[in-house]
């Protein structure tokens, strides 16, 4: 059993301090979650072909009554509300199934059949999902699978209720914003190594589940670890306005592109009096920059966006449902729902602009930041996913950068070897240590952290025979971190933290790099990843040049390397390369992975060059190390 401390007084008493916030009284968004339950999975334990757990419906079922002392008590209430799993009905003809996956699947009975909006992470869960559906609303095709949005909780799981076959012949149509796929792909595969490492602290992957591990990630339970996949859309939407009617259901679109996602969209539901708001009005504040990473959403547009669906929409609107948590029902509520959460994300923009412009830095601004005492009170307004803190610094460097304008922080030295100078300035990791554990017992834990990371950071090679003590002082600090955390991607990558300088690293065990996802990168993107991937030092002295004819997608490209960077152009082959490559894309994808030896592919000229070419290429690693040198 893995170590797990009890929380310490002063942890104590500040989550018991919640409690007496007047805010506990009001309890609507739980008889909104239990709203139209139809019931649940048989056996909550998803599994993929193989047998292997992908997500188990019942792994919170924990959370119930009152909070224990090492769980903040809002954060333990987000996790009573999202541990609800199951199918329920929003109004007759329109269904969710809540619980099984990180995001929420929604289902559109339409004249025939059925319309899917945002078919969950894996297709194993999607599946299940459908499955459950049908049980209780009868074997409705699917005529129709809608993504909101280009983030895979949205995507994912679409082979799990349609095949490529029904889509390629018009029977099922896929309907998605512009730009989804570019911006779909991109996410997953450019920086996709470093954000599912990331990503495993942060949904707390590899976390006991239980009052002193992981208690849900505040948008959901967590994230499946099934099969993800991805179809090309048929259909576009293109303009806020766009009407189609998809199986009878007159549906009307809103984009909202460069908000939650890059391609995002709302849609509003006539017959329903239903409005659907993707992912840019749920129960909680979202994050404005994820801690995995990603580029820094704009909250200015963001709450643009709401206002329009405010105008458009929120008084035509009987209930409003979004692609996380559950719906909100009747016209009052719906308008002050979307009217909070869009002064929400614009006070965070304006007032973040304020202090900004007075000279304030990033961190300061978010020190002293606090939202107006009528926001505060809204549970929609609570941190459970994004927070007030990460996401005022996530503005500050969406206008401003990483430097702040102090001279002294424009070059600084890199963690390990600040640490050692550190170190040797105060007497050694010894000294590092005894102020960390006299902060630790007066209940400073930030400072704690702060000390112990140094002395953890100084000792590189763990030669220091204080390492070990220094490390679990750390682990024992970022426990108590996360035990005061009322935002759960906080607490999961406080305790994750602490997992891994306890029992070491623990890698990736989410992936995105799905054989489906890479299927659908555009020959562009094959060659800016593989760009990414040259070590540069070792390519400086190559000088290549490689022709490269698709004959699948009737295209070719020359592609050169020089001074280590990688260039395509698409080009009809004018002058001899060094090479010519005559092959498929998906045997070209094949080839970057390393399979040389398959037929079907076509090489003139130098063989050598290809080998050149592999030999300078650096896979990103999914084991690197975050909390150690």
């Amino acid at each position: 059993m893995p170590k797990q401390n009890d929380p310490t007084e002063s942890i104590v008493a500040a989550n018991r301090a919640w409690l007496d916030r007047s805010i506990f009284q009001d309890v609507a968004d739980f008889e909104d979650a239990d709203r139209g339950f139809l019931g649940t999975l048989d056996e909550p334990a998803i599994t993929d072909a193989d047998g292997t757990v992908v997500f188990d419906a019942s792994a919170i079922d924990f959370i119930t009554g009152d909070a224990p002392d090492s769980v903040n008590p809002s954060l333990w209430r987000q996790g009573r509300l999202i541990q609800r799993n199951g199918l329920f009905e929003v109004v007759e003809g329109l269904y969710q199934v809540r619980g099984l996956d990180l995001s929420v699947m929604s289902l559109i009975e339409g004249d025939t059949g059925v319309i899917v909006v945002d078919p969950l992470v894996s297709e194993e869960t999607a599946a299940a999902a459908l499955a459950l559906y049908r049980k209780h609303r009868g074997d409705r095709r699917v005529v129709a699978v809608i993504h909101t949005h280009s983030h895979i909780d949205h995507f994912g799981g679409v082979l799990g209720i349609v095949t490529p076959e029904t889509v390629e012949s018009g029977e099922v149509q896929i309907i998605a914003p512009e730009g989804f796929v570019t911006h779909a792909i991109e996410e997953n595969v450019y920086a996709g190594t470093a954000m599912a490492r990331r990503a495993a602290y942060m949904y707390g992957a590899v976390l006991p589940r239980g009052p002193k591990g992981q208690v849900g990630a505040g948008l959901g339970q967590t994230n499946s670890i099934g099969t993800p996949g991805i179809l090309t859309p048929t259909l576009e939407i293109t303009s806020t306005g766009e009407t189609h009617t998809i199986d009878g259901v007159e549906f009307e679109f809103q984009l909202a592109p460069n908000t939650e996602a890059p391609a995002e969209m709302h849609f509003y539901l006539p017959r329903f009096r239903a409005l659907c708001m993707a992912e840019n009005a749920t129960h909680n504040l979202h994050n404005l920059l994820t801690l995995r990473g990603a580029l820094v959403r704009d909250p200015h547009i963001w709450s643009q966006y709401l206002t329009e669906a405010i105008e458009r929409y929120g008084s035509r609107s009987d209930v409003l449902f979004a692609s996380h948590h559950w719906p909100t029902w009747g016209t009052d509520r719906i308008l002050h729902f979307l009217a909070v959460q869009r002064d929400l994300y614009g006070y965070l923009h304006d007032q973040t602009l304020r202090q900004l412009n007075q000279g304030y830095n990033g961190a300061e601004i978010a020190e002293t930041f606090q939202l107006p005492p009528a926001l505060e009170k809204e549970w929609s307004t609570h941190g459970y996913y994004g927070s007030v803190s990460h996401n005022v610094r996530a503005i500050y460097q969406r206008y401003m950068g990483f430097f702040d304008g102090n001279p002294s922080r424009l070059w600084p030295h890199p963690p390990t070897e600040q640490a050692e100078r550190w170190a040797a300035l105060v007497g050694g990791v010894g000294k590092l240590i005894e102020g960390a554990r006299a902060a630790y017992d007066a209940g400073d834990f930030r400072w704690a952290a702060t000390l112990l990371d140094t002395a953890v950071f100084a000792d590189p090679q763990h030669a220091d025979p204080q390492n070990a003590e220094a490390k679990d002082l750390l682990a024992d600090t970022y426990e108590q971190l996360g035990y005061g955390a009322e935002n759960a991607t906080w607490r999961n990558f406080y305790l994750s933290g602490a997992t891994e300088l306890r029992e070491g690293n623990f890698g990736s065990p989410i992936s995105t790099n799905a054989p489906t996802l890479l299927a659908q990168l555009s020959p562009e993107q094959i060659f800016d990843a593989i760009a990414i991937q040259i070590d540069g030092p070792k390519a400086w002295d190559l000088d290549l040049a490689i022709d490269i004819t698709f004959t699948d997608l009737q295209r070719s490209f020359r592609v050169t390397l020089r001074n280590g960077v990688l260039v395509s152009v698409e080009k009809e082959p004018a002058d001899a390369a060094q090479l010519r490559v005559t092959t498929t894309r998906p045997r070209f994808l094949a080839l970057t992975a390393g399979d040389t030896a398959s037929p079907g592919i076509t090489l003139e000229g130098d063989a050598g060059v290809l080998a050149q070419l592999t030999s300078v290429l650096d896979p990103g690693d999914p084991n690197f190390e975050i909390v150690v040198p």
